[in-house]
Order: C-alpha cells, then sequence, then structure tokens
C-alpha cells in the first residue's frame, strides 16, 4: 500500500464529465490498495472569471477580499468531486485550506506556505476515506483567507506529500509528461521518462511551463518524487526526482525556450564602481525582473551595459533606462523586443566538455545570429532574433540527438 498525493489542474475537472472520469480513476486507484489525498484546481477558465468579476468593480482589489473570491473556484471543485466520488460508492470529504489548516504568511494573492497541520487528512485516510483538498488556497494565522499565487495547486499538492512523508506526488494535467521540447515546435520531441529537480527547475524558468517553479523547490527541498501525468490518456508519465548516481545521464535533457524577452542597452555609460546598481536599481524598484545581464568594458572609460526583461515589462522598463542614461550622461539607450531565448538544459553537461561550441556550431551552420549568452552548471542561454526560434530549436534538437527512439 502507497500514500499518493494526486493533483488534478483546470482542465482535468473543467467539465462535469470530466470531474466523473476523475472520479472513476480514484476509486480504480483506490481499490489497487493505495490511500489517496487529491488536490485540485478550479475549474479551468473560474479563476479568470472571478478576477474579471473583481476587476468590474474595482481596478485595484483589495487583496484580502481578492483571495477570498479566488478561492471559492476550488472550493466548488472539491465539493463537486466529493459528490462524484460518493455518488460512485467511495467515501470521501472535502476540505478547504483553512479546514485543513495550512498555514501560510500574510502575503494576500502570493502567500507562502509555512505549516501544514496533517491530522484531518491522517484521521480521514485511516477511516478510509479519499481526502480531497483544496488547491491554491490557506489561512494566516488571524484565520484570513490566502491564496499562493498562478500554479499554486501544484505547490499545495507538493506541501502535503511533504507533510505526509507521501511515496509520490503525482500531477495530472492536459500533458502527458516533460518532453525533450515542445511538441508543437518540434513532433519528434521525445517524453522523458525521468529528470532530475535541477534540470526541471532549469526548464521551468527557462519557458517550459508544465510545473510551476514554487512546485519543483518544494519537491527538490523535501526530496518528494514528483511525477507528471496526462489526465486523459493513461501512461507513466515523467518521474522528477534527486539525481541518481545509477541514472544514466544523457548530455541533453531538454531544449527549452521563451518567447517573452526583450532587450535594453544603455550605451556609454561611465565605467565606474556602482554603475551596474544604479542602472538596475530603478528597475527594480518598479517589481520588474531582471533575466541575463552583460557588461563590456571599453578602452574610452565608458561601458555598454545591456540586460533581458519579460516582454510585457519592456516599455516601462524602456522609460526607466531613458531617465537614468540622462542622469548617468550615457549616450543613447536602444531596445529590442523582438528576441527570444533559447537554452539547451542537462545535468551531462557537468561532464562532458564541448557543449556550447556544439550548440555554437549549430546555430552558426543556421546563420543565426546569436546577441547575448548566459550559463550555468547545467544549461547554456542564448538570445536570437525571435524569427529563427522554430529554427534554432528543430536544429540544437536534431544535433543533440533528442527525437523519439
Amino acid at each position: 500500500m502507497a500514500l499518493i498525493v494526486q493533483k488534478y489542474g483546470g482542465t482535468s475537472v473543467g467539465t462535469v464529465e470530466r470531474i466523473q472520469h476523475v472520479a472513476k480513476k480514484i476509486i480504480k486507484q483506490q481499490q489497487a490498495g493505495d490511500d489517496l489525498v487529491i488536490v485540485v484546481s478550479a475549474m479551468s477558465g473560474e479563476t479568470n472569471r472571478l478576477i474579471a468579476l473583481a476587476n468590474e468593480l474595482n481596478d485595484h482589489p483589495h487583496g484580502r477580499e481578492l483571495d477570498v473570491l479566488l478561492s471559492t473556484g476550488e472550493q466548488v471543485t472539491i465539493a463537486l468531486l466529493c459528490m462524484a466520488l460518493q455518488q460512485q460508492g467511495a467515501k470521501a470529504n472535502s476540505y478547504t485550506g483553512s479546514q485543513v489548516r495550512i498555514l501560510t504568511d500574510n502575503t494576500h494573492n502570493k502567500a507562502r506556505i509555512m505549516e501544514i497541520d496533517d491530522n484531518k487528512i491522517r484521521s480521514g485516510l485511516a477511516d478510509g476515506h479519499i481526502v480531497v483538498v483544496a488547491g491554491f488556497q490557506g489561512c494566516d494565522e488571524h484565520g484570513n483567507i490566502t491564496t499562493l499565487g498562478r500554479g499554486g495547486s501544484d505547490t499545495t499538492a507538493v506541501a502535503l506529500a511533504a507533510a505526509l512523508k507521501a511515496d509520490e506526488c503525482q500531477i495530472y494535467t492536459d500533458v502527458d509528461g516533460v518532453y525533450t521540447t515542445d511538441p508543437r515546435v518540434v513532433p519528434e520531441a521525445r517524453r522523458l521518462d525521468q529528470i532530475t529537480y535541477e534540470e526541471m527547475l532549469e526548464m521551468a524558468s527557462l519557458g517550459t511551463k508544465v510545473l510551476q517553479i514554487r512546485s519543483v523547490e518544494f519537491a527538490r527541498n523535501y526530496n518528494v518524487p514528483l511525477r507528471v501525468l496526462s489526465s486523459f490518456k493513461e501512461g507513466g508519465g515523467t518521474l522528477i526526482t534527486a539525481e541518481d548516481l545509477t541514472m544514466e545521464k544523457a548530455v541533453i535533457s531538454g531544449i527549452a525556450f521563451n518567447r517573452d524577452e526583450a532587450k535594453l542597452t544603455v550605451l556609454g555609460v561611465p565605467d565606474h564602481p556602482g554603475i551596474a546598481t544604479q542602472i538596475l536599481g530603478p528597475i527594480a524598484k518598479e517589481n520588474i525582473e531582471v533575466d541575463m545581464i552583460i557588461q563590456n568594458t571599453g578602452h574610452d572609460g565608458s561601458t555598454d551595459f545591456t540586460f533581458t526583461v519579460h516582454r510585457s515589462d519592456y516599455q516601462i522598463a524602456l522609460k526607466i533606462l531613458q531617465r537614468t542614461a540622462d542622469t548617468l550622461n550615457a549616450r543613447e539607450v536602444i531596445g529590442d523586443d523582438k528576441i527570444t531565448k533559447v537554452s539547451v538544459v542537462g545535468v551531462g553537461m557537468r561532464s562532458h566538455a564541448g557543449i556550447a561550441n556544439t550548440m555554437f556550431e549549430t546555430l552558426a551552420n543556421e546563420n543565426i545570429n546569436i546577441c547575448m549568452i548566459s550559463t550555468s552548471e547545467i544549461k547554456i542561454s542564448v538570445v536570437v532574433d525571435e524569427k529563427y526560434l522554430e529554427l534554432a530549436v528543430r536544429s540544437l534538437h536534431s544535433t543533440f540527438n533528442l527525437e523519439q527512439e
């Protein structure tokens, strides 16, 4: 007998028929002998509908009240799923985040989990119940409802699995695992049977939207085996786990990309200590996240400073940088919001030389110019013109032999 935490996303429970399908799948697994804790998201589109309602009344709704509103989406789903389970003969109880006592900090709309009281869950499991918990939510020390931010149900599931010391946390979604790259770009992309936490974190941060980054961090920190599966078709999915010396290490596990990039450069900045802070400080004050950074030192006492931001932040970042450039007596500010970031990821890089050269040579052979380069121990990222995105991904996928076997 295993203790399994399963999470079903919004598309998996998007209709009554899909909820009934999920209930049937859950009962079948319980009958096979597993204890099950189920975490669900709001039905697909429901959170956006609730946000739209709030915005009709107030352009900037108070965080506390917005959390009260948004948490109802998951409350609907847990009740409906329990009704479906009970109708099919199973014993099931539903709990909101507050009822389970998922204690968070008091940062509304993006709270972080501090502690979980697992007594109610363990009691329910001991009585033979399927325990259904609302994802995405908790409460602070004063009893105020909080929500965890977009994708927070993944984090709820992993946190519950950690608290319960579950054998596995299974994330059911509309894809059947983690692929070597997006199959919509490369039809030959292959589903990975296994990937490390570190590789998954890199791929998630670089644009792969299968899992929320915080959930993978949580799984890594508490060593929770995490599996991505499809709600709509059978299969073993992809297991995300700690690096194991017995694992066969592919040099490259996948090609990630992010279309939503923009680049900003301030030319002819005086080259002196603290210049990076003077440039990026005003950007940070506007809560704009900076990704890749390059600083080139000239021979005339000046430097060129380039960084990337999310494309949606481009215009405001450009205005801030232009004001900063005037203050610093910089020569010019230029920008480009038609770029994309392409990355190769793999723990095998640690023991294989020449990956960067192979990547650069592949792109050069396709006449793709590289604008920026960033590396870590297990990834190499380049910025290229967005019109070359698909060509770059397909070429690299082929070069590193990631096609279906």
